[in-house]
């Protein structure tokens, strides 16, 4: 069988395939910025609300939402959801791709590398202290809050729940300041102990 191109008709799929390549590029790289103007989404704000609930029914006191620590966890959820940093043989979810304006780590499980997490919201926001992140991962379902499946899944994880009710080897520090990403399948919570001067991050608008 024969297939004839037409001349003017390749030169159509060559432009839209150009088209699409530079949107998606365009696309991620807003995304790896952090998504431009860092608001709070009432999915993330319902999030907040229960970790300090959580917090509280174990006589702790609630953690200020941080500006700052959001536009970290905004970035890393984007940056876990276009660039795929991580793979279950090497690579943990704490990894950060090359594709942004941070220094790149494979994290591993032995937590060899953890100064690439500490030093996250230093290099990419204005907070000045280290940062401590939880992460979750699940397929999207209708109907299922994002929230509180994260939230349900750390509480059955010693390592997780540790840091979130400051207990095991996080039983003396004291959270000052907190940050919640949730894009897609991730939800990344990072955690500090200096209060963020910039305050809270502003409510999306719906």
């Amino acid at each position: 069988m024969q297939i004839i191109f037409n001349r003017s008709f390749s030169l159509k799929l060559i432009l839209l395939f150009l088209f699409l390549f530079f949107s998606k590029m365009t696309n991620s790289t807003t995304l790896q910025a952090g998504f431009g103007e860092v608001c709070i989404t009432p999915e993330e704000a319902k999030l907040h609300r229960l970790i300090n609930e959580y917090r509280n029914s174990r006589g702790l006191s609630p953690i200020p939402l941080s500006l700052n620590l959001t536009k970290v966890a905004k970035a890393h959820t984007a940056d876990l959801y276009y660039n795929n940093p991580h793979n279950d043989d090497l690579c943990n979810m704490h990894s950060w791709s090359a594709k942004g304006d941070w220094e790149p780590c494979c994290y591993t499980y032995d937590h060899a590398n953890a100064e690439c997490m500490w030093n996250k919201p230093r290099e990419i926001s204005n907070y000045k202290g280290d940062g401590y992140e939880i992460v979750f991962y699940m397929s999207p379902v209708n109907g299922i809050s994002m929230a509180k499946e994260s939230l349900d899944s750390w509480k059955l994880s010693p390592a997780h729940n540790n840091v979130i009710i400051n207990a095991g080897i996080f039983r003396n520090a004291e959270w000052k300041a907190v940050g919640i990403g949730i894009y897609k399948e991730y939800v990344t919570v990072w955690f500090g102990e200096k209060t963020d001067d910039e305050g809270e991050p502003e409510r999306c608008e719906q």
